[in-house]
């Protein structure tokens, strides 16, 4: 996989981007990271908000999807809505200067709205999972 300016995969921008790169893709699995730092719209006491986490894994499956469509000859992502969040568990908040990998795995989609799921790491540690139903208008 070549690296892509994830600008051209995901629809947000700062200061809400939360995804830096998109490091990996397999089929409906895929790989991001992102480094927590302090200008962050979701720095609360020096750490990522729980809300940070699940906007962060959220815009992760966007990358996926929009790198999927933009192969697939696209100009544009697509624009998804999160439709819920389901088992989220924060185990942590991660702290500025932490680097986040996210691993996303695309699930069932049907008229529209995709399950996934998708875990979040510094290093080896998890820091968060969730599964989520992204709605595709």
């Amino acid at each position: 996989m070549r690296k892509v300016d994830i600008t051209r995969l995901i629809p947000q921008r700062a200061p809400i981007l939360m995804v830096d790169e998109l490091v990996r893709v397999d089929g409906d699995e895929a790989e991001t990271s992102f480094e927590v730092k302090a200008d962050n719209y979701f720095i609360e006491q020096g750490s990522l908000a729980e809300v940070g986490l699940i906007e962060h894994i959220a815009q992760s499956a966007s990358a996926l999807a929009g790198y999927k469509a933009i192969t697939a000859g696209a100009t544009e992502p697509p624009v998804g809505l999160i439709g819920e969040v389901k088992r989220f568990h924060c185990y942590r908040c991660p702290r500025v200067g932490e680097t986040l990998r996210t691993t996303i795995r695309m699930g069932a989609e049907v008229a529209g709205v995709t399950l996934l799921s998708g875990e979040t790491r510094v290093q080896e540690e998890v820091v968060a999972d969730t599964q989520m139903k992204i709605f595709v208008p």
